[in-house]
């Protein structure tokens, strides 16, 4: 495993000897690359070397969420294949990580390939959540941010119910210099995304994302912020149509700033 850190910077990378790899996610690196940017800056920062495997591709989560885990199978072969040497593996986004570390041990296990189910096993544990390879990995809170901004954070239900990240990203927010963090009301309630949910149910999507959307308005935030690009869309949309001016960014966006320190 990586030795924690204890200190906020090292002059030396703590994870030396070891490798660390970016798992981007399709859609992020899609529709939002410069989340995966920012989590390779922050990283790099914070003196971990991080490796990018060309060859990644979608974990599959569409398929499985969907009900087609046999279909997904050639996609969990696949990220065993590209990640497999890897000490660590970290990506920003809490729905593919807990698709990951939970579905492809399902999937694995159902397709009666013991190799396979074995290196699933073996993987996923290595496997982390952005705010959990900083905390519980790295030991760090204070990654050196500085965001002035009134912020809100939304717990998007795959890193909440599924990774149980708990207040990771919210202790990882409190140490940002200058951020006025607010309290999100209900906080805890789906925003109605939920993939091919909003697809299937939209109308049920869109009044649960109005909802969220009414509380972050509340708060008075300049700017939502989630560990899950794909949340962030769904709620940013529907800010975005009430024209109220609100910024949805990514927690590593928001960790990788440094606006008003000394360049």
């Amino acid at each position: 495993m990586l030795e924690p850190r204890d200190d906020v910077v090292p002059s030396e990378p703590r994870t030396s000897g070891q490798r660390v790899a970016l798992f981007a996610t399709c859609f992020n690196d899609t529709l939002w690359p410069e989340t995966p940017k920012a989590t390779v800056h922050l990283l790099e920062r914070l003196g971990v070397s991080v490796d990018f495997p060309a060859d990644q591709t979608c974990c599959g989560q569409m398929l499985t969420n969907s009900g087609y885990g046999s279909s997904a199978l050639p996609l969990v072969r696949r990220f065993v294949d590209v990640f497999g040497g890897y000490d660590a593996v970290v990506a920003p986004s809490g729905s593919c990580v807990g698709s990951v570390r939970v579905q492809h041990r399902r999937i694995a296990e159902e397709s009666d390939d013991d190799s396979l189910a074995d290196r699933v096993a073996e993987l996923g544990p290595r496997v982390y959540e952005l705010s959990e390879f900083l905390v519980d990995v790295l030991g760090v809170e204070d990654v050196g941010a500085s965001f002035p901004h009134r912020v809100t954070y939304h717990p998007t239900c795959h890193s909440l119910r599924m990774l149980r990240v708990d207040d990771r990203p919210l202790r990882l927010l409190r140490a940002v210099r200058g951020i006025d963090l607010v309290e999100l009301p209900e906080a805890q309630e789906c925003c109605g995304f939920g993939g091919t949910f909003a697809l299937k149910n939209a109308d049920i999507s869109i009044s649960m994302g109005s909802d969220k959307a009414r509380h972050v308005v509340g708060t008075g935030a300049e700017v939502l912020v989630a560990g899950d690009n794909s949340c962030l869309a769904h709620i940013g949309g529907i800010l975005g149509r009430w024209r109220t001016g609100i910024r949805p960014m990514h927690l590593a966006e928001i960790l990788a700033a440094t606006e008003g320190t000394p360049a």
